[in-house]
């Protein structure tokens, strides 16, 4: 997938592979996080250094991330430099060593990234929340695994793991920027053809993840003890999944219910009572899952007024909706959001790996704005009382009482 930026000088690249931590056997938690930190350790014609030195050399961005469905290699640089970019990337793709070495050296350090996690409430209680409501499902457990299930993984098992998943079919590379098709297009053939990767001629894309409605959640209360200063809640319901053509009227009534310093919930929480300096709305989807809720952090004297304040402000949207005001202005947050992203081409490219992976066609950005035009109070009302009317989940964390 590719798009060209007319008046740029970069070029924008990423490999999505379409497997995450959702896609991994409770023994394999964490797996597709180990194998992402792993590829940049080496190949045999580049070590470690020489990976990370190519693009320090051109001043290049290269970064990875892993998500529950996908997990994405990518990298920014000059337009001149894009041929050394898609080699590196086809290279660690197609031909990393995994070396026992490397397993033993990467497994402390993703250990202390879990350590510094379990120390940010904020992770931790999402991690909670995630735990509770999709509990029996892989998408409950931690992207980057447990210190228990990341000390038992085996080099043997994310070798494995890379081996089986990490296969054309599942992979998407996207490229935006000054750029033209068949030239990326020949880079790519070259750069991923090592180890007869691209042997199979027959091989075709893995369709996009798509699913008509939402997995259930689990409703009710979880509560652990931390030795926090704050007391930090989410509170949320089942939402909707990444196609639901209701999206964007979810993201105009999430931009105005708790998106910014002007939404209801934080003129409300913030301005008004000084309850809490953090606190916002939240609409996460997935190709066949989605929840929507509210996440605050307080002292421990406001958690209980500061709960009973969101409550009221989800059952005022419900019985109300929002006021034609407060319809422009998340109107115009998600406008003005999505065009101001789409002026970098790291924007476009992300937006492009997405769209191949989880929806059935790219919409232009005239489009996208045309179906945030035309959303209607009445649809952002009939949304929210549909919505915050399901069955709540709450997370708790905080210090003991």
């Amino acid at each position: 997938m590719t798009e060209h930026v007319p008046g740029v000088r970069s070029a924008a690249i990423g490999v999505f592979v379409g497997v995450g931590s959702r896609d991994e056997a409770p023994t394999l938690n964490g797996a597709s996080h180990f194998l992402e930190h792993l590829l940049f350790k080496g190949t045999p014609t580049r070590s470690a250094m020489d990976i990370s030195s190519a693009l320090d050399a051109v001043g290049g961005e290269f970064n990875a991330y892993t998500a529950r469905e996908y997990t994405c290699y990518h990298a920014r640089v000059l337009d001149e430099d894009l041929p050394m970019a898609v080699d590196v990337l086809g290279d660690m793709l197609t031909a990393s060593l995994i070396t026992p070495e490397d397993v033993e050296a990467e497994r402390e350090v993703i250990l202390d990234e879990i350590a510094m996690h379990d120390d940010d409430p904020d992770d931790v209680v999402h991690n909670l929340f995630a735990a509770h409501a999709w509990a029996g499902s892989p998408l409950a457990r931690p992207i980057a695994g447990t210190a228990e299930s990341i000390r038992a993984l085996t080099r043997a098992q994310v070798n494995r793991y890379y081996r089986g998943r990490y296969t054309a079919p599942a992979m998407t590379v996207a490229v935006a920027g000054n750029v033209q098709h068949a030239d990326v297009v020949r880079l790519v053939k070259k750069a991923f053809a090592r180890n007869d990767f691209l042997a199979d001629v027959d091989a075709v894309p893995l369709p996009p993840r798509l699913a008509t409605s939402p997995r259930a959640t689990k409703p009710g209360d979880i509560r652990t003890t931390r030795p926090f200063e704050q007391v930090n809640l989410v509170l949320g319901m089942r939402g909707l999944t990444r196609s639901d053509q209701r999206r964007y009227a979810l993201g105009v009534l999430n931009a105005a219910f708790g998106g910014g310093s002007s939404s209801r919930l934080f003129q409300e929480v913030r301005e008004r009572r000084g309850l809490a300096y953090s606190v916002y709305s939240f609409a996460t989807s997935y190709s066949d899952a989605g929840m929507v809720g509210v996440s605050v952090g307080s002292l421990p004297t406001k958690s209980g007024e500061v709960l009973e304040v969101v409550r009221d402000e989800l059952a005022r949207v419900v019985s109300s909706g929002l006021t034609q005001d407060e319809l422009e202005r998340g109107r115009g947050q998600m406008r003005g959001g999505l065009v101001l992203s789409l002026e970098d081409t790291g924007s476009r490219m992300t937006r492009l790996g997405e769209v191949e992976l989880f929806q059935d066609r790219l919409l232009s950005l005239d489009e996208v704005l045309a179906r945030l035009d035309a959303v209607t109070l009445e649809d952002v009302h009939t949304l929210a009382a549909d919505l915050f009317n399901r069955p709540e989940t709450l997370a708790v964390v905080g210090p003991e009482n």
